[in-house]
């Protein structure tokens, strides 16, 4: 038996006029692997210029088969080995990652994402510059990076901050699990659809007579329902909190604060990085006024200290992933191990960039 290649866990097909791109590995829940984010850039180049090709839909499948998993993440089993093992690779995948956020962001065609299912991490990144993003009642979307000693990147810095209010703060910190209605309040979703009827809309993609790619978006998009509820958080409280001027502050005005929501927001914070909170809620709010690219440069920025500040197992990251992850002990040890421990100096070196402007490996985004 030969290992399944790379083409097999991204499938890129044209039909009738349309590019589609399935991710099919479903025992990782389709976790990009660096040779899939080759596939699906290497695609999407293709088809930026292919006047056949009108627009793109992406979509994931599940061990069933189609649809019901997007994608959750990067492979971040990949990202433990790597970090203890000294593999380059480990840097070249973060590069790629974020230059195909860029792209699917600036894409020049409609580019349609069907995020049913689990959609975290990396799945947020090639979901959330779609120009259509499609949700059903199986939708999972969160960013819950600091549960692994990490922080929201592929963007998320970007596209948190520009969430009503202060919720980009709350959703960083807590890595807080949004369902399709609560994604579409937060400004991360566009429409709805039952996920029963995803397998007759892929399918006449390839059957219906598209003028262009607008025409794509909208036979889409009428399939729809963008009816936005008000999310299931309280919105006041979360602003009141969340604008508090440092982490500290935070957690003290919570575990002060007699309310069920306060508690289990409180309780959640304690068990994440120390660290990587103080370093998230610096990222969010550096990113409300950033754009894209300076954004993604950041987050390139702050992901090679990840890494490096501390080598191998000292990185909180990597201690994060052993213990979610590969350990599966649920019990990492965090340094420093509590919020008020934490020092200005220990957030602001992850904001210095370890590479020169002209020498940036993200410096050619526009």
């Amino acid at each position: 038996m030969n290992a399944p290649t790379a083409e097999t866990h991204v499938v890129a097909e044209i039909q009738g006029r349309v590019g589609c791109i399935t991710l099919n590995r479903p025992k990782a829940l389709n976790a990009l692997s660096l040779e899939m984010l080759r596939a699906i850039t290497q695609a999407l180049l293709a088809w930026k210029d292919d006047g056949m090709v009108l627009a793109v839909v992406v979509r994931g499948v599940n061990k069933e088969g189609p649809f019901g998993a997007f994608c959750a993440g990067g492979d971040i089993r990949f990202f433990h080995q790597a970090a203890l093992a000294g593999n380059p690779a480990l840097e070249d995948f973060f590069t790629e990652e974020y230059a195909l956020n860029h792209l699917i962001h600036t894409y020049p065609k409609p580019y349609i994402a069907l995020m049913d299912g689990i959609v975290m991490g990396g799945g947020m990144g090639i979901s959330q510059g779609a120009s259509l993003r499609i949700v059903t009642e199986r939708s999972k979307l969160a960013m819950p990076e600091t549960n692994i000693g990490l922080f929201p990147d592929v963007g998320g810095g970007y596209f948190l901050s520009r969430c009503p209010g202060r919720l980009g703060e709350y959703l960083a910190l807590t890595g807080h699990v949004l369902g399709a209605r609560d994604a579409m309040a937060a400004g991360l979703a566009d429409g709805f659809i039952e996920s029963g009827r995803l397998p007759g809309l892929w399918a006449s993609l390839a059957q219906t007579p598209f003028e262009n790619g607008a025409s794509v978006e909208r036979w889409c998009a009428s399939h729809l329902s963008t009816t936005v509820v008000p999310g299931a958080w309280p919105m006041p409280e979360i602003d009141r909190v969340f604008a508090l001027p440092d982490l500290t502050q935070i957690i003290t005005t919570l575990e002060a604060t007699d309310s069920d929501w306060a508690r289990a927001t409180a309780a959640t914070l304690r068990q994440r990085s120390p660290l990587m909170l103080h370093v998230v809620l610096e990222q969010v709010r550096r990113a409300r006024a950033m754009g894209l690219a300076d954004d993604l440069r950041m987050e390139r920025d702050m992901v090679h200290h990840c890494f490096h500040l501390r080598p191998g197992a000292q990185s909180e990251t990597v201690e994060g992933i052993r213990a979610l992850a590969v350990d599966k002990d649920h019990a990492p040890r965090w340094n420093p191990p509590r919020i008020e421990d934490v020092t200005p100096a220990q957030v602001a070196a992850f904001f210095e960039s370890p590479w020169a402007a002209n020498a940036h490996p993200l410096r050619q985004l526009g």
